[in-house]
């Protein structure tokens, strides 16, 4: 028994260890990269709740403070603002911390980077503590992850433009073989816009039914792609077709996760027969854009070409790799030369992407908390997330044309 026990202790030492050096080797080497990967689980960890936790919930008394029976998906929303809203507030503490930061002699440049078991810690007790606040509480936060839903789908719409102007960039740099595989991309983007447009009319427009807002989401969605093409081409807009058409694809796509959005009882959703499937589907790929979206912010950070980059970055002009030099990332060097050397990206502005993306999770998780629906397997579907949506998508194409006719407008400002 004395040995057993031993050798428990010992490999219990021993994990703990390992752990320990895990942790050390993230704090220094890929501290963004383990961000996204806390923001993941905190994704995982509200499905889970979503799904599992309902049964608890209704035995905690300053929950179920209601004299009659809620139905179950209150508390499975409930239960995933609760695990967003300590989320949030363990991104929005960092995000204050960090305010001013400029250079890596700062001490809390190594708090960003490193400390990951206590990080941990207080992640969980955040997440825990937040099953303890009284409901009016999470009603507030329920309201206000609205508006910071809508910025961070803002957000998502620059870095995807973003993304597409420099790969157009960095393609037209290369050889004539890396511009002819720009102009294959351009016609099987358009082509698969188009393609899509078309099945989205067989499937949203059944016959015998008055579908006209269905049909004009689709049309104007069909006119921005043509809009897009139009505006790059023309002599005085120094634009370029295939970022064009990639944005024109993403157009169709929100436009299908909106039209998919609509409820199943609803003549015009033609899909309604396969609502759980369809809503499931567009829950699973909203949440990996989601991730997506927030580990290219992180991979963006260090380059100037973006907004996350302060302009006395070293890496002004740079493309760097997310996972850089040791002493990058820990803010540590042996060299006096570089022991004042500025951050290379907004740690502030980094916090909040995370905290405005656990804000939108929520609401792809909950379908932007509108009425519940009949199934509680199904999410993300109402007419709230139908119209959110259809805004992103035209908030979108107002975005890309503005990059295109900016320059003419204001032929004075750089906006390179």
């Amino acid at each position: 028994m004395w040995c057993a026990s031993c050798l428990a202790s010992a490999c219990a030492g021993c994990t703990c260890n390992l752990c320990a050096s895990a942790l050390s080797a993230i704090s220094r080497r890929s501290a963004r990269l383990a961000y996204c990967g806390l923001f993941a689980a905190s994704l995982v960890l509200s499905f889970l709740m979503r799904q599992f936790a309902t049964p608890l919930l209704k035995q905690i008394p300053w929950i179920n403070t209601f004299d009659y029976t809620q139905p179950d998906e209150w508390f499975q929303m409930n239960a995933v603002l609760r695990v967003s809203l300590g989320n949030f507030l363990f991104f929005a503490i960092f995000a204050l911390m960090m305010i001013g930061v400029k250079d890596q002699n700062d001490r809390r440049d190594a708090w960003h980077h490193g400390g990951w078991i206590a990080k941990i810690v207080v992640w969980v007790v955040l997440i825990v503590l937040m099953f303890c606040v009284p409901n009016v509480v999470i009603t507030i936060y329920e309201v206000l992850s609205k508006f910071g839903s809508g910025l961070f789908l803002l957000v998502q719409v620059v870095m995807l433009l973003d993304f597409t102007n420099n790969w157009n960039d960095s393609w037209i740099e290369k050889d004539e073989q890396k511009e002819i595989a720009l102009l294959v991309v351009t016609v099987v983007c358009y082509l698969s816009t188009f393609a899509f447009s078309g099945l989205l009319f067989t499937w949203f427009n059944p016959s015998g039914h008055d579908c006209g807002l269905n049909v004009f989401f689709i049309t104007m969605t069909i006119i921005l792609a043509f809009a897009f093409a139009i505006i790059a081409l023309h002599p005085q807009v120094n634009g370029s077709v295939m970022p064009a058409s990639v944005i024109s694809v993403y157009c169709a796509y929100l436009c299908y996760t909106s039209l998919s959005s609509e409820p199943d009882d609803y003549a015009c959703n033609g899909l309604h027969r396969h609502s759980k499937q369809v809503s499931m589907s567009a829950l699973i790929l909203g949440m990996l854009t989601t991730v997506l979206s927030v580990v290219y912010s992180a991979v963006r950070a260090g380059s100037s070409t973006t907004f996350l980059s302060p302009p006395s970055s070293p890496r002004s002009g740079i493309k760097n790799p997310l996972l850089g030099d040791d002493n990058v990332e820990a803010g540590k060097s042996d060299s006096k030369e570089i022991d004042a050397r500025p951050v290379s990206y907004s740690y502030t502005f980094f916090h909040v992407i995370f905290a405005l993306a656990s804000m939108y999770s929520a609401m792809l998780l909950t379908g932007w908390t509108s009425a519940a629906s009949d199934s509680s397997e199904l999410m993300d579907v109402g007419w709230t997330t139908v119209w959110v949506r259809i805004c992103t998508e035209w908030a979108t194409a107002a975005l890309y044309i503005w990059t295109l006719v900016a320059p003419l407008l204001f032929p004075d400002r750089d906006f390179s």
